[in-house]
């Protein structure tokens, strides 16, 4: 467990920041690996969203990515998701009849497809295979959606489901433990002041 909070004076209890984080693996069924963050408000435990939402998300991705090649998978409103990328200069590419890929915007365009988009599932896919056109995932996330991932991720340093106004975001990946996850966004949320927690 680890904390940005401070100790209060005087031998207080420990003030705990607005926002955490909270990291844990996640039983998805057998031979499926994966690891979730939840973003909550520490006293709510309400999801983060908004503006503050948005953000966090845009540095945690990043981050999560640790400077491999990343993609964003949309395959929902798919009209709405072309539009605004179209106004906003965010280059997208038409994968298959009902998913379009999103390679490696930047922070500021993250966090505008976050805030935009909060609302929407949609994937996430890191690694050297995402420099590259995979038809046969993409056909299959135009038909199954994310579930597709599960038969996939294997292929990518991990994929990732994201739910924003849940506060989610689930990663599939073989080798991608809770404690380098947290080791990744630790320094990208300092500015936030977010208390990061593994729940047993």
């Amino acid at each position: 467990m680890s904390t940005n909070g401070a100790t209060v004076p005087a031998g207080g209890a420990l003030e705990l920041p607005p926002y955490s984080l909270e990291v844990q693996a996640l039983d998805l069924g057998p031979g499926i690996k994966a690891v979730g963050l939840e973003l909550i408000g520490t006293e709510d435990r309400e999801p983060v969203t908004g503006p503050d939402g948005a953000e966090m998300w845009s540095a945690i991705v990043p981050a999560l990515t640790a400077s491999e090649p990343y993609v964003l998978d949309f395959f929902s409103h798919l009209d709405r998701v072309a539009e605004f990328c179209a106004l906003h200069d965010i280059p997208t590419r038409e994968a298959a009849a009902r998913c379009l890929v999103v390679s490696q915007p930047p922070a500021d365009q993250l966090r505008e497809l976050f805030a935009r988009f909060a609302a929407e599932t949609f994937g996430l896919r890191v690694g050297l295979s995402a420099q590259a056109p995979d038809p046969e995932l993409e056909g299959d996330l135009s038909k199954r959606g994310l579930d597709a991932y599960q038969g996939a991720y294997a292929r990518y340093n991990f994929c990732g489901i994201c739910e924003p106004n849940d506060g989610w975001l689930t990663l599939l990946s073989d080798t991608l433990w809770s404690s380098e996850v947290i080791r990744r966004v630790r320094p990208a949320l300092q500015p936030f002041d977010v208390y990061i927690s593994r729940p047993q």
